[in-house]
């Protein structure tokens, strides 16, 4: 055999394209390469969960936004700190008022359902003498009313008014309040400003209520700081209406009577006792009127 015959059988015969020991070497190399690909899922994940965080974030920032929205245009909690709308309103009741329904008129009056402030109807507002506070009373006087009171009767255009919510603690005689525009400055409560204001807006014995202001009134007459002591509301100063009482804590007010303590040991059915008696249980979810 020639030497070209020899290094022609050396050869192996095969099919396709030849390959060298190199070449097998590169693509044995080359398996972990391919399998290694899914080692970076793992990595996937976790940007996954990393681009999470600024969901979650945006998530509760959109609650906060709308719990703010509610509670800035549409509800808020309030609770009464005094016995001023007793009985209607106790100490310690926790209420739910609705904000949409008195809002100055504006944008969200196409939107939200408004109404106009109504005589007999419970509300809350700003404080005449500190914006800051918030007060909830009765509106008793509206716009161009002429108002007189007369031992707790209150007289509306000449007419009395019935109010089956009025309640009357007794007290020392108040000439100021048994007979109301006075003409003697007889109660130091009353604020020197209005006592000015309340003088120019009588006429023949009676309050003329000006346009655009409201008489505000306690439930609890003898024991209310009111439009009596601080004068009128403007109708941009009320805000809201109470809706419900969402939750009642039983509270000592000062017209409550005092009750003797005694000194029994206590048993554990007093302390089912004191559970029943930690709230006004009954009061809640009244709604307010």
């Amino acid at each position: 055999m020639t030497r070209t015959a020899l290094q022609d059988a050396a050869l192996p015969i095969v099919d396709g394209p030849t390959s060298t020991g190199l070449e097998e070497t590169a693509a044995v190399d080359s398996v972990p390469i391919i399998a290694a690909a899914p080692i970076s899922r793992p990595i996937l994940a976790a940007d996954e969960k990393i681009h999470g965080v600024p969901e979650s974030l945006s998530s509760l920032m959109q609650t906060i936004i709308v719990a703010l929205f509610v509670l800035t245009f549409l509800a808020q909690p309030i609770v009464i700190p005094s016995e001023s709308m007793e009985h209607t309103l106790l100490v310690g009741d926790f209420l739910l008022m609705n904000r949409s329904g008195l809002a100055p008129p504006g944008i969200w009056r196409r939107i939200l359902p408004y109404a106009d402030v109504e005589r007999g109807e419970i509300v809350t507002f700003h404080s005449p003498l500190n914006p800051r506070e918030f007060l909830v009373k009765r509106v008793v006087g509206l716009p161009g009313d002429r108002l007189r009171m007369d031992n707790g009767q209150v007289l509306i255009n000449g007419q009395p008014l019935s109010e089956p919510y009025a309640a009357f603690e007794p007290i020392v005689d108040n000439p100021y309040l048994d007979h109301f525009p006075s003409q003697t400055y007889s109660d130091p409560g009353v604020e020197p400003g209005w006592w000015k204001q309340l003088q120019q807006s009588t006429q023949n014995g009676e309050l003329i209520i000006p346009s655009g202001q409201y008489f505000m009134l306690g439930d609890n007459r003898n024991h209310s700081r009111d439009s009596r002591y601080w004068g009128f509301v403007a109708r941009d100063q009320i805000i809201a209406r109470p809706l419900v009482i969402y939750f009642s804590l039983r509270r000592p007010s000062r017209t409550d009577l005092q009750q003797a303590s005694d000194d029994r040991l206590g048993h554990d059915s007093e302390f089912a006792a004191y559970l029943k008696g930690f709230a006004r249980w009954e009061r809640i979810f009244h709604v307010v009127h």
